[in-house]
């Protein structure tokens, strides 16, 4: 279980952060930033909801976000982490200070997500949409000496999500508001899952300024046959659970160019790490 949890909070906590404050682009517009994300974690939570100590682990990515617009309708979606880097601390004694156990680090290619929104509904200030997105294993699930230091889970899952938006002013000041709910199904005997998600965006200083904040929730259906361990005895993070909380500062130098920084941690869950992640990158608006 602590060999995995890493992974599955980068899958599940980077893809929500590289969004923006939009409805879908329109044709031959897009969005594309260029991130860092970086999470490190001594404890997590068990599979029954407990809070457990663990050798200090951690991740590291690079990646790119795009979104493309197709038409004013459809959209194209690809979050690329190019570079990933998992790790382990050295495990050192309280007492004598001498290392107990030596760390060790894994560099590699990360799993792609790939999808498409398509718009069916727009009126006056609300919009919903439908957003299928694939993703492919081209990490690596058994990196490192041990098998656990993965860059990837192996299996290629599909989620499918029905979102719905709108905007609206509180005191004069303008707000968006953004929910969803979605399904993933997913491969390798991994358990499939329920996805639902808030988000709540403004923006100051002549939209310069740009302040969101999120909340996702992820519930295991318990659906698959995944093993506690495989052959090689690391130990797969399957039937993940947890709500999240977080949020995003933008600021727009230009109409086209910015910096965003963000921040999400989980409030409660099973087999996850109970530490934050941060994430800050460039973005670059194409109209």
């Amino acid at each position: 279980m602590k060999k995995t949890i890493i992974l599955n909070l980068l899958i599940m906590f980077t893809c929500p952060f590289f969004t923006h404050a939009q409805w879908l682009e329109k044709k031959g517009n897009g969005y594309f930033k260029l991130s860092a994300w970086s999470l490190e974690a001594d404890q997590h939570y068990t599979n029954s909801g407990k809070i457990d100590p663990n050798a200090t682990r951690g991740v590291f990515n690079l990646n790119l976000y795009a979104k493309y617009g197709l038409s004013d309708n459809w959209d194209m979606i690809a979050y690329i982490p190019f570079y990933v880097k998992s790790y382990q601390n050295n495990q050192v004694s309280q007492i004598t200070n001498e290392t107990l156990l030596k760390g060790e680090e894994f560099n590699s290619f990360g799993d792609m997500n790939l999808g498409i929104e398509y718009r069916f509904f727009k009126k006056s200030k609300y919009a919903f949409s439908t957003t299928l997105t694939l993703g492919i294993p081209s990490g690596d699930s058994k990196g490192g000496s041990d098998g656990s230091y993965q860059t990837g889970d192996g299996e290629f899952n599909q989620i499918i999500r029905f979102n719905a938006g709108t905007s609206f002013s509180l005191y004069k000041h303008s707000f968006y508001a953004k929910s969803y709910i979605g399904f993933n199904n997913k491969t390798k005997n991994y358990s499939d899952e329920v996805r639902a998600g808030i988000e709540l965006g403004t923006s100051f200083i002549g939209s310069k300024l740009i302040l969101l904040l999120r909340s996702n929730m992820v519930k295991s259906i318990k659906n698959g046959s995944l093993n506690a361990s495989n052959s090689s005895g690391s130990i797969f993070a399957n039937n993940v659970e947890f709500i999240s909380i977080g949020g995003e500062v933008a600021w727009k130098f230009t109409k086209k160019i910015g910096i965003g920084i963000g921040y999400s941690s989980a409030i409660s869950g099973k087999i996850i790490y109970v530490a934050p992640s941060y994430s800050a990158g460039i973005f670059y608006l194409l109209k």
